[in-house]
């Protein structure tokens, strides 16, 4: 199992559109764009992403293969990470891995994520990668239509 990151190409978006769309994925993500299902709000969305000085974007890969997208975002000293994984993937380490490979890329520190508290998946990746429990904190989560609790954690040196 090769799991690698690459630059974000234009023929990744279809796919990275495709998981967004995934009923179960948007329910567990929680914290996703208001109408997932708008094409052009979803590709504005990239272009800003792939544009902007202060985000890395990759693409997760296993075996050549497009099987989710990774980023950094934000202003030096609240940057965070953010990772999504195509569900036909989950419970395999891919998104663990994706995780270690951009915190290799990516050195300094803190690191921030954010995680719906009931996401145990997610949780769990990132407490392998490091990341420690900091806050809770309560957002509004469009895949879900309400308020929710969520887990703020952090990644130091």
């Amino acid at each position: 199992m090769d799991i690698a990151l690459r630059a974000v190409h234009d023929s990744d978006l279809p796919v990275f559109y495709r998981q967004l769309n995934d009923p179960e994925s948007l329910r567990m993500a929680a914290f996703t764009p208001e109408d997932p299902a708008d094409r052009d709000a979803f590709e504005a969305h990239w272009k800003r992403l792939r544009a902007s000085a202060d985000v890395l974007p990759r693409t997760v890969l296993l075996d050549g293969d497009v099987v989710g997208h990774a980023a950094v975002y934000g202003p030096p000293g609240e940057r965070e990470v953010t990772y999504w994984v195509d569900r036909a993937y989950w419970g395999r380490g891919i998104a663990t891995g994706a995780l270690l490979a951009l915190l290799a890329e990516v050195p300094e520190r803190p690191l921030y994520a954010r995680a719906a508290a009931d996401n145990a998946g997610s949780l769990r990746v990132l407490e392998k990668c490091g990341f420690r429990r900091s806050a809770r904190a309560t957002g509004y989560a469009p895949a879900r239509g309400a308020e929710i609790d969520e887990v703020v954690l952090r990644l130091e040196d």
